[in-house]
């Protein structure tokens, strides 16, 4: 190992190593692409689409290559009863995934679907990871009595399968709202799938996070800090809390992608984002009565939840090799 290299700390190497990772590079540029799409939507549907994807529009009509096609058209039945909404067009003005059954442009609800959905799901990846942390360190680091109380609560919560846990919790709330105490939060609010979806994924997050304290508590520098009489907290801040934050980071995307799964099926369900806000969950209800006809109306959100949960998957995998300390001492060569 050269000088240059000892310098080097943990962190930094760690960020080379995940750089000359291809798998790395390419999840995080899809990511960071899905991101700006969907923070681009309001750009999207107002200068681009020209139309409002959150309001109904059967009677209305697009141009496309200089002709007026209304939205909604005939079934192509025998009798051309009723009517079939546009399909895609492939042209960014005018309908580019085609309408919904109320005429509503399918790509400019994408794009804000994407907003809401990687919203609530990194909202909700963050509030798990704090929660499962406290709890896992806290459990990890004291033991005795409040390991006991933590874990078995923690038990008893992963006894309980995830999507009922998540579809108990959002039909209690979901037509009332939630309040606790001063607390009031409306039925409507994105708060509500935040919460639960945070709150249901807190085992499975805690309990990696508990082991890796455990494994920290006995080895030799805390038990080293513990015989020269530090304290507590300072050994929990300074020798616990950095050594697992690696655990935290890697965890992070892997319960995002798990978030993102658990609230396409609520907003499936009708029990997580509600109208008119839309969400990639809501979008492929809208088109499951156009699925024979229409069916890039729940093929699109489709496939951006199943690009979105592998990007996730493989970031955090990367991440995980990045972060390790074995692998990356090799890698340098020490």
């Amino acid at each position: 190992m050269t000088a240059r290299t000892r310098t080097h700390g943990p962190w930094a190497v760690a960020l080379r190593s995940l750089s000359r990772m291809p798998s790395a590079i390419a999840s995080a540029s899809v990511l960071l692409l899905l991101v700006i799409l969907s923070a681009g939507a309001p750009f999207y549907a107002a200068h681009i689409a020209h139309t409002d994807p959150f309001e109904s529009d059967v009677a209305g009509t697009i141009t496309l290559h200089g002709a007026d096609i209304p939205v909604m058209q005939p079934n192509n039945n025998r009798l051309h009863l009723g009517l079939t909404p546009i399909g895609p067009t492939w042209v960014p003005s005018a309908d580019l995934l085609g309408a919904d059954s109320q005429g509503r442009d399918v790509a400019a609800r994408l794009l804000y679907g994407g907003r809401n959905s990687l919203l609530i799901s990194s909202c909700a990846a963050l509030l798990c990871i704090v929660l499962a942390a406290t709890v896992g360190i806290c459990a990890g680091f004291f033991g005795g009595i409040v390991d006991i109380l933590l874990s078995r609560m923690m038990d008893i919560m992963w006894a309980i399968p995830v999507y009922l846990f998540a579809i108990s919790l959002s039909i209690v709330t979901v037509s009332h709202g939630l309040r606790i105490g001063p607390i009031s939060i409306r039925s409507d609010s994105l708060l509500l799938p935040i919460c639960i979806i945070a709150l249901v994924y807190v085992p499975y997050a805690a309990r990696p996070i508990r082991g890796r304290v455990m494994s920290l508590r006995q080895s030799e520098f805390v038990l080293a800090a513990r015989c020269l009489g530090a304290s507590r907290r300072r050994i929990l801040l300074r020798d616990i809390l950095p050594n697992v934050s690696t655990t935290l980071i890697v965890l992070a995307p892997l319960v995002m992608a798990l978030a993102l799964l658990a609230e396409s099926a609520l907003s499936f369900l009708s029990i997580g984002v509600q109208a008119p806000a839309a969400s990639w969950g809501t979008i492929i209800q809208d088109g499951q009565g156009l699925i024979y006809t229409r069916p890039w109306v729940a093929i699109a959100p489709g496939l951006a939840i199943v690009i979105t949960v592998l990007a996730l998957n493989v970031l955090g995998d990367a991440l995980r090799d990045a972060l390790d300390v074995r692998e990356t001492s090799r890698r340098s060569g020490a």
